[in-house]
């Protein structure tokens, strides 16, 4: 199995890393009561899309599943479920990239909302990063998201 094959099996209802991420960034992007434009747009550029019929963009077939199993898992379960289910699962890195795509995914739309921040704060706790060490992505994060930069 390749490294680029190995997420086309997470269908089940059984926690993995990669449905982990995606329940974090649904969790993210609902987290202020509205998913934007932008957020949804990052959230298919980190799972995948795919042009269907008409030109329309949506998620790739082969994450699908992935994105329905999530979907059904956040209206199933409360964020401190996820965080006690997802957090052993996890490696350092993986905790990692899934914070660096959280606050991807908050500063989508421009701004991040106190409501996603809030959650950030929770996901950060309960995976064990602290502050300190992820200073160096987070200031990543700021200066590429900062469209003032061009003006």
């Amino acid at each position: 199995m390749s490294l680029f094959s190995m997420f086309k099996s997470d269908k089940g209802d059984q926690m993995t890393a990669h449905k982990a991420f995606a329940i974090a960034l649904l969790y993210t992007m609902a987290a202020d009561g509205e998913m934007d434009p932008e957020e949804v747009g990052h959230l298919l550029s980190v799972i995948g899309g795919e042009r269907g019929k008409g030109g329309s963009i949506g998620v790739g077939a082969n994450n699908q599943a992935l994105l329905n199993a999530a979907m059904k898992y956040t209206r199933t379960h409360s964020h401190e479920q996820f965080l006690t289910e997802a957090t052993p699962v996890l490696t350092t890195a993986q905790r990692l990239c899934i914070l660096m795509n959280l606050v991807d995914s908050a500063l989508a739309d421009g701004e991040a909302e106190p409501e996603e921040r809030e959650f950030f704060d929770k996901v950060q706790k309960a995976f064990g990063i602290s502050d300190e060490d992820f200073r160096p992505y987070f200031q990543v994060l700021m200066m590429k998201n900062d469209r003032g930069v061009f003006l």
